[in-house]
């Protein structure tokens, strides 16, 4: 899959800006705020329905412009594809594939695998837990439709057994059969989803391990662990079991949305015990994995985006990772740096043709 041209409108800091992309590697470089990072959340919008970086939609509409447009020209399996995001402040963003908009955005997840490396994937590291179950589900839903739905369906009624248990301490009420309704539809949901997980981490762990072991010269030891309520007993049981906790705190304690990922180098915690460089080598093992098992998936290339890649990497990390995507295995990859000359340098390495877009 490739991404042949770009057209954005609007789109940040950008009035009006187009690209005609090389299909093996591109080099967006220029100084800090120019709008390097811009373009490829931009890229990433076209895959994902939102932008990676800023969460509130309208804050990606230029300042005192009305509205937005990304368009994105592709070629997929022999196939021209054309994907138009547009967004006016005060409507519903619309996402259109060759002119026809989709009625839920969850159908377009997938269509356009794409994997981001940048320096906000930090969190995933010092943030807490619901950071790194959104990675899980982000992967997980990229290349499985029924994931993505029943994980909306566990988060609604999550929301509707808080509410009423919020109303039982408010009303000063309780009424068991009510409760039980969620409780049965929570364990359903909450069970297809921690199997998936686990079946998901099972065959992503050692790919991680491996892509580490190949960044790091194979001197470092990292571990990936699954934590989740579920692998001590059935969600439904759980449930009965901290019911008191839940009436008196107001909220459901237990289940699939405390899940967590742990990361360990050494055994130790990596967010106390990692250097710099081992944290952001770390991460980009956790993506390039998200590659791997994306491709395997889908039998398609994801779009690989390196967002300010040689940050905090020393040169021989940054030789390793240039190493490792000098193969057909890797599709397009799109490059953003403040240095023209340290990138041209980097990617003069591999052995594939190049453009260098300077902002």
């Amino acid at each position: 899959m490739i991404l042949k041209s770009l057209s954005l409108l609007n789109y940040k800091n950008f009035d009006s800006k187009s690209f005609i992309f090389n299909n093996k590697i591109n080099c967006i470089v220029g100084n800090n705020g120019i709008g390097k990072t811009n373009i490829l959340d931009a890229i990433y919008h076209l895959s994902f329905g939102k932008s990676y970086f800023n969460p509130v939609a309208t804050q990606n509409i230029k300042h005192d412009a009305e509205f937005f447009v990304i368009h994105g020209d592709y070629e997929k399996e022999n196939k021209t594809e054309k994907v138009v995001i547009s967004l006016k402040r005060g409507q519903t963003k619309v996402i259109k594939r060759n002119g026809k908009a989709y009625e839920k955005f969850s159908e377009h997840i997938g269509f356009l695998p794409l994997v981001i490396i940048s320096p906000a994937d930090r969190d995933l590291i010092i943030e807490g837990s619901d950071t790194r179950r959104k990675f899980i589900d982000s992967v997980i839903s990229q290349s499985d439709k029924t994931y993505l739905s029943t994980l909306i369906n566990y988060n609604k009624i999550l929301a509707q057994r808080n509410a009423l248990l919020k109303y039982f301490a408010l009303n000063h009420t309780f009424n068991k059969d009510t409760l039980e309704v969620y409780n049965t539809q929570l364990n359903d949901f909450g069970t297809v989803i921690f199997e998936k997980r686990n079946a998901f981490l099972e065959a992503y762990i050692p790919i991680f391990k491996a892509r580490y072991q190949a960044i790091s010269n194979g001197n470092e030891v990292v571990e990936l662990h699954y934590h989740s309520d579920l692998f001590e007993d059935n969600l439904n049981s759980l449930l009965q079991k901290n019911l008191n906790k839940d009436k008196t705190l107001q909220y459901t304690n237990v289940g699939i949305h405390k899940d967590d990922l742990h990361f360990n180098i050494a055994t130790h915690p990596i967010k106390k015990f990692g250097s710099q460089g081992q944290q952001k080598s770390f991460l980009i093992a956790l993506k390039l994995a998200q590659f791997d098992f994306i491709k395997a998936q889908s039998n398609v290339n994801p779009i690989l985006l390196l967002d300010d890649i040689f940050d905090k990497l020393d040169e021989n990390r940054v030789a390793q990772i240039i190493k490792l995507v000098d193969d057909e295995h890797f599709g397009q990859l799109f490059i953003s740096d403040t240095h023209a000359e340290r990138t041209e340098n980097a990617v003069k390495q591999v052995h594939q043709s190049y453009e260098v877009f300077r902002l």
